[in-house]
């Protein structure tokens, strides 16, 4: 059965154009763009009609950080990928990419395989695989090369959590040399974790347990050195190299300097640290604790730099690293030692309206607001134009966008399975009304009338700024 939507009067806002069009919708895909009122849409049919006056018809967001069940720090994320996906979706994201592990010991290929098992039949939006590298060495490196055929492209490396995740620079340097023979592209979580832990250890010897500890330790030098010593061993590698959670002035000053010289480097921050700050790790009776994450969050000193590097490109993708823990029982594992505290925010279900919100308040314009959370991310993870834009042959992601909406992001309404919001009580102007994923109804005007199952993987092509 074809089935046709059509979606009428809206304004079509992408990285590249805003116009007045109509858009027709077969098969699961964008048929055909034309201006509204004109001989061409006017002799369209459909099967249901969506009227998108006043509205904005825009990409479905593609969110490239999320970590839905990831196990850390004794506990795991809170959202599976059903509950998930199903916030991306109330949110205005169509397509996740998140981060399947490997645990040391083991092949890439068995972490991978646990992934596609938990992602399986329970998204209800797209998704893609990147993959955390815990142990590089001669096997894992070979079996980078068949992820990389299978449309997993992009691996993780951190220089932070010794004992965990941490990989060393020659360990590094080697699965960066691989990428660069085999088209991956290496993300990296840059951070001196041998020093913060030196740090960690000073801090809570000293009786300073409180949860703003964890942004005093983990020192915005330690963040650019690492991003610095990072972009070095990618120039070493002659590799790519695209730094994840972005959040400190200096740390972009080094994505500049690199990106000035020419070098394949990238850069991406997330809406925590655009919007909070250190002045909420410092929220009294163990609150802080909810805005734990790594990189943590900065003085508010720091957004002027990551607003600044968003507008010239320095920073070219918003992602929200959402990685969500109740702050009963989870957050609450670190009472009376900061260094316990669950790494990590809810924050997939309010990515497209804080960034939105950026645009109401000047911040960037409207295209290059569905550049850094649609199309950029697309490109970069070698998704687009399957995904990332409105055009004809894309996936039918869409989403009518109301920009004129004000709503205040709260616990209460959010569909996130988390027992707080990062952005309580915050009133931001614009809502997602309705999402098509490949032209299915997903949120119809404010209601959720998707299905666990619906999203497919994806594989992902090598990253589209490489060619």
């Amino acid at each position: 059965m074809s089935t046709r939507t059509l979606i009428r009067g809206g304004l079509v806002v992408t990285a590249a154009d805003e116009i007045h069009a109509d858009v027709l919708i077969e098969d699961g895909r964008i048929a055909a763009l034309a201006a509204h009122g004109s001989d061409a849409a006017a002799g369209w049919t459909a099967d249901r009609t969506i009227d998108a006056t006043d509205r904005y018809v825009i990409p479905g967001g593609v969110d490239a950080h999320t970590h839905m069940e990831l196990p850390f720090g004794g506990t795991f994320a809170s959202d599976t990928f059903e509950t998930g996906t199903r916030a991306a979706a109330w949110g205005g994201t169509t397509t996740i990419v998140d981060f399947a592990v490997q645990s040391v010991g083991r092949s890439l290929r068995e972490g991978l395989d646990a992934w596609y098992a938990k992602a399986d039949g329970q998204c209800a939006i797209d998704y893609g695989f990147h993959m955390i590298m815990s142990d590089v060495n001669e096997s894992t490196l070979k079996e980078m090369d068949r992820l990389v055929q299978e449309g997993v492209s992009s691996f993780k490396l951190f220089m932070a959590y010794p004992g965990v995740f941490y990989s060393d620079d020659g360990q590094i340097l080697r699965a960066m040399q691989r990428a660069a023979d085999d088209g991956g592209l290496i993300m990296m979580h840059a951070e001196n974790g041998i020093a913060i832990d030196v740090l960690v250890e000073q801090a809570l010897a000293r009786g300073e347990t409180d949860p703003r500890y964890h942004g005093e330790v983990r020192k915005v030098l330690l963040e650019a050195e690492a991003t610095h010593r990072a972009i070095q061993l990618a120039r070493v590698a002659g590799a790519p190299l695209y730094v994840v959670h972005v959040s400190a002035e200096e740390a972009v000053a080094e994505l500049a300097a690199a990106r000035d010289k020419g070098l394949p480097v990238f850069g991406e921050t997330c809406p925590q640290y655009l919007f909070l700050s250190t002045d909420n790790l410092a929220e009294p009776d163990f609150e802080g604790a909810k805005y734990v994450c790594s990189t943590p969050l900065r003085p508010k000193e720091h957004q002027a730099a990551l607003w600044r590097g968003l507008r010239t490109n320095d920073l070219q993708v918003v992602s929200t690293d959402h990685c969500p823990f109740c702050f009963v029982g989870q957050k609450e594992l670190g009472r009376g030692d900061f260094s316990k505290i669950p790494n990590g925010l809810p924050g997939v279900e309010n990515r497209m309206d804080l960034l939105h919100q950026a645009v109401v308040d000047g911040h960037i314009g409207r295209r290059r607001w569905i550049e850094i959370a649609c199309a950029t991310p697309a490109r970069m993870f070698g998704l687009y134009p399957q995904k990332g834009t409105i055009a004809p042959g894309a996936d039918a992601d869409v989403v009518i966008y109301d920009p004129h909406t004000v709503q205040t992001l709260s616990a209460e309404t959010h569909h996130m399975n988390v027992d707080y919001s990062a952005y309580e009580g915050r009133t931001v102007t614009g809502q997602v009304e309705t999402v098509l994923s490949r032209g299915e109804l997903v949120i119809d005007q404010r209601k959720f009338t998707g299905r666990a199952g619906h999203g497919a993987f994806t594989p992902r092509s090598t990253c589209q700024y490489l060619n």
